[in-house]
């Protein structure tokens, strides 16, 4: 099963993560706690990758 990117940003965006930078291979979200992810730029993602960028937010894993 694959995952648009666009609807994982959605999710971290639901969940109180904004924009921090754009990177050259990634795009990186932070929350006002602290936390911090990197979401790669493909148009889809594999479940398992989607999934590990949710465990390094310490969002629970939904896809």
């Amino acid at each position: 099963m694959s995952v648009k990117r666009r609807d994982l940003i959605r999710y971290l965006e639901q969940n109180g993560f904004f924009l921090k930078r754009e990177g050259k291979r990634h795009t990186f979200y932070a929350h006002e706690d602290g936390r911090a992810t990197a979401v790669k730029r493909h148009n889809i993602l594999d479940r398992i990758s989607a999934n590990e960028v949710l465990k390094d937010a310490k969002l629970l894993p939904i896809f």
